[in-house]
């Protein structure tokens, strides 16, 4: 019991327990009194259950302990005993998920209930009492009850790798692909731990889950599975779905928006991803969420409306007039005492305007939106998304906090209750949120663990105490730190034989578990899962990440106040004060965490008498960490005097060439820390990234390319030896062509050849003074040399502000659509795509601009320009709400040299330093 000492008689032979639940007591129930059933046994009684109603006046005639378990508003004894006054509650009165347990006279045990789910946790603490002493307790009086209203995990029916011609996301459920899927006895091991971890929900994610669960006679086109692997479907996911009653647990299912069946698609010559709503599609989408509802009533849905669906201007009414639609027409001939929940997720929308349409027409809508983004980096969140979880949680709903894919810190094992406990209670207190929904460690590849190892680990047991420490949290975020560190110290000596080993092993954890979170919000480019953190970060992602696109919320919203490198460096060289977390405060706390790690696993290494190999595996993991820890500490101190140089140089790069030395011990024992890592991890690791697909692009792109230590060193090696090159050569008084070479001809852009047929758009020839709009006269001051003469598309700028336009173009052959986006933050203006939002941003390259402020407009803010491939053939281009420019359509073959036509360069970037290129060395002197 997690609040009170208990007290126990032994049963003596014979002892006769009897237990009485009635003859409709829903399943939750008789789950509950079959747990209390088990432990009562294996404690040496004899256990009766009866479906005999007791009264307040004849339950003394049963002879010998006698337990009574309910929903103490429908229980007749339970509510009897609370009129007469005999069951008085010393807590509040359970509700809900809360429960109450009372040892009453005549020897008459009390589980009550607030509801089922509440009765079924009560019988959960008492056989858990049981079994811990034995007995039955002599004295009991103990009630409890969850703090947040859902917690569970993810389970995702996802893949490593993309399955041409479908996209990200996009996996028909079936036996090959998931085999996992349709193991009932690993569906019962995983269930059990939820309910031993009180979970009340399980959210399975899939991309368009429908085409493999429900058949349609208006679209059989539809069904994306055979008939034998529909049939296999249908009965697994309704035989899941009733365990998952059984257990107290909702069974939510995820799906994307728009996303259709290939098939489907196919027939009808649509794009898999549909950015906005069709009659066809939203008929599609209503049969088919009815006849899902239908088949499976006891299952809830989780909505993202964001990414592929245009959700700013389509959200509300998709959500509205097709999902809930699709629901209610679902659930009109069911009889069901709990509508089933509905979880819009608020990812790429603005989901106060869906809710506020919504919930006046569903009772029981939550929201959820990512905690730390797609990482883990701190319990303080703050900023523009902390002002969204609290006006999500001011809705008339249930406000989940999201922990995300976990990019910063897979592949390793993740155990600091301590850090996640302080995350819950902001997720409570800061963020005001009242659920949880949590990711496994490596999703992508769930149920499977990236260890080296055969057969392959599992996630749910490799990585335990990531699930036991947030569900324990979520329950109650504010239980004593001290008593908690004695509790998870207990349970890591259960698994490894000893209390010295348990607490060794959870100081190695607590330790460790500050490294990634510290690392990635000071100096990585995105707490988005484009970027593999473990698998390190390049030089020029240091000194220049302007370059990579970095997501500045990462550092506004995911950490405390602090400097970023450049800042950081502006400030030491004015001799200014330093404010919030600097690099050095980071490097520093991080070297001295991984060193106090290392050192409690050594400790635990000689008193750990049982699991040893996890115990191995997990100390190869303290010293991963450690590895990458300093491969990350010594090349920021090389960057921080890479960025010194260049702020003292001020362009004159060869005159501080000795500046420059200063930076080659670190980078070198940056490298050599590398590459231990890569020689440890060759022998523990399959693989850092769980998702293995192009939208990886950090710290090199392609995900499956650069999947493993082993694949980036040799990046890393030549990096540095680049480095090392050039810092001869200025030493010698010598820059590389690019510092020099300004006057290399620019060459135009070759035109495409492509058809217009919108008509309320037009073609023009893009020059100096051109009109970029129909019906605004916004004139272009200055066009870039490789855009003058390209034949532009324009249109109306108040419809794309407050519509959005849409494009409808034939390409004669593959091209570039150059799309320029406004340099400028307001809301008139088009938002660059960006894969923090949008997994698919990048199917079609061109989120880094080709041409920096390519093109300028008379007082407005200067347009980038992007190139967008695509090929021949007829599309129709949906961006989205605000202004933008289509400055030219090109061909698809001809190189595009990125440029920044203001003036900063490749020089200013110092990428030269480390970046080998085509090049001729010119003297400076």
């Amino acid at each position: 019991m997690r609040n009170a000492t208990t007290e126990a008689t032994k049963a003596t032979k014979a002892t006769i327990a009897t237990i009485s639940v009635s003859a409709d007591a829903a399943p939750r129930l008789r789950f509950g009194a079959a747990l209390i059933g088990k432990a009562l046994r294996e404690a040496g009684y004899d256990v009766e259950e009866t479906a005999e109603t007791w009264s307040i006046s004849d339950y003394r005639r049963v002879e010998g302990p006698k337990l009574v378990v309910g929903d103490r508003r429908t229980n007749e004894l339970i509510r009897e005993l609370e009129q007469r006054e005999v069951l008085l509650y010393h807590t509040a009165p359970p509700e809900g998920e809360g429960f109450y347990l009372a040892r009453l006279p005549g020897d008459l045990y009390v589980v009550a209930g607030g509801g089922d789910t509440g009765a079924l946790y009560g019988c959960q603490e008492l056989a858990a009492v049981v079994a811990a002493h034995g007995a039955l307790p002599d004295e009991l009086a103990f009630g409890d009850a969850p703090v947040m209203k859902l917690r569970g995990p993810v389970v995702p029916l996802q893949l490593t790798k993309v399955e041409p011609p479908r996209r990200t996301y996009e996996y028909p459920i079936t036996p090959g692909r998931f085999p996992w899927f349709y193991d009932k006895a690993l569906w019962i091991e995983h269930l059990d731990r939820l309910l031993e971890y009180r979970c009340n929900v399980v959210y399975v994610w899939s991309g368009h889950p429908f085409s493999s669960l429900v058949r349609l006679p208006e679209y059989p086109e539809a069904l994306e599975v055979t008939e034998d692997e529909f049939r296999l479907n249908v009965e697994t996911f309704r035989w899941l779905a009733e365990e998952c009653d059984r257990r107290g647990i909702w069974l939510v299912l995820k799906f994307y928006n728009i996303h259709i069946p290939l098939p489907f698609a196919e027939k009808h010559g649509l794009d898999l991803h549909q950015p906005k709503p069709l009659p066809l599609t939203s008929d599609y989408y209503i049969r088919s969420i009815a006849a899902f509802i239908r088949s499976f009533p006891n299952v809830g849905l989780m909505v993202c409306l964001g990414e592929a669906l245009q959700g700013a201007l389509y959200g509300v009414e998709w959500f509205n007039e097709t999902i809930l639609t699709g629901v209610n027409e679902g659930l009109k001939d069911l009889d069901r005492k709990e509508l089933p929940p509905i979880i819009v997720r608020a990812h790429a929308i603005p989901s106060e305007k869906v809710m506020e349409a919504a919930i006046p027409k569903y009772a029981n809508l939550f929201t959820e939106a990512k905690y730390n983004g797609e990482s883990l980096t701190t319990y303080t969140p703050r900023g523009r998304w902390q002002d969204i979880h609290r006006h999500l949680s001011s809705l008339n709903s249930v406000h989940l906090f999201n922990v995300h894919i976990l990019a910063n810190l897979e592949p390793f094992r993740y155990g600091s209750p301590s850090f996640i406990q302080k995350c819950v209670q902001a997720a409570k207190y800061r963020l005001e949120a009242n659920g949880i929904h949590l990711y496994p460690l490596f999703y992508w590849d769930w149920p499977y663990a990236p260890d080296k190892a055969s057969p392959r680990l599992l996630q749910l047991e490799r990585d335990w105490i990531w699930f036991a420490a947030w569900f324990r949290y979520a329950w109650n975020p504010d239980l004593d730190p001290r008593t908690e560190r004695a509790y998870w110290i207990g349970k890591l000596a259960e698994r490894y034989g000893s209390a010295e080993a348990g607490e060794a092993v959870l100081d190695a954890y607590e330790a460790s578990g500050e490294n990634a979170p510290r690392l990635l919000r000071r100096f990585g480019i995105t707490e988005g899962n484009r970027q593999t953190m473990s698998l390190g970060m390049t030089m020029s992602q240091l000194t220049n990440p302007e370059r990579y696109r970095p997501w500045a919320e990462l550092w506004e919203c995911q950490a405390p106040e602090g400097e970023r490198l450049d800042v950081f460096v502006r400030r030491e060289l004015a001799g200014e004060p330093h404010i919030g977390e600097t690099p050095l405060d980071v490097i520093e706390a991080v070297e001295r965490h991984a060193a106090k790690a290392e050192r409690a696993i050594e400790r635990a290494r000689s008193s750990a008498a049982s699991g040893r190999d996890e115990f191995e595996r997990l100390a190869a993991d303290i010293e991963a960490i450690g590895l990458m820890t300093r491969a990350y500490t010594h090349k920021v101190r090389a960057a921080i005097d890479i960025l010194t140089y260049k702020a003292l140089a001020a362009g004159d790069y060869a005159s501080q060439a000795e500046r420059l030395e200063a930076a080659v011990p670190h980078f070198r024992e940056s490298l050599t820390q590398y590459r231990k890592l890569t020689e440890l991890t060759e022998r523990t690791y399959l693989y850092a990234n769980s998702m293995q697909t192009p939208q990886r692009k950090v710290p090199f792109p392609d995900g499956e390319a650069y999947r493993h230590w082993k694949d980036c060193l040799p990046l890393y090696e030549a990096e540095f030896d680049v480095f090392l090159q050039r810092l001869e050569s200025l030493r010698a008084g010598r820059l590389p062509t690019p510092v020099i070479e300004s006057g290399r001809p620019i060459e135009r852009y070759a035109p495409a050849a492509f058809v217009l047929h919108s008509p309320d758009a037009e073609t023009y020839t893009l020059r100096k003074q051109s009109k970029l709009f129909t019906d605004a006269d916004l004139l272009a001051s200055n066009v870039a040399e490789e855009l003058d003469g390209a034949i532009a598309i324009r249109f109306s700028c108040d419809a794309a502000i407050r519509d959005g336009v849409h494009l409808d173009i034939e390409l004669k052959e593959p091209a570039r659509i150059l799309v320029g986006y406004f340099n400028s933050a307001d809301p008139q203006w088009l938002k660059v795509p960006n894969l923090e939002e949008n997994t698919h941003a990048d199917d079609r390259g061109g989120l880094s601009p080709v041409l920096k402020n390519g093109v300028s407009v008379f007082f407005q803010p200067s347009v980038n320009i992007h190139a967008f491939l695509y090929e021949a053939g007829r599309h129709r281009l949906v961006f989205g709400q605000g202004a933008y420019l289509i400055a030219g359509i090109v061909k698809a073959d001809q190189p595009l040299r990125a440029r920044d036509v203001a003036g900063a360069g490749k020089a200013e970037d110092l990428d030269w330093l480390f970046e080998a290129a085509d090049e001729a060395e010119a003297s400076v002197r």
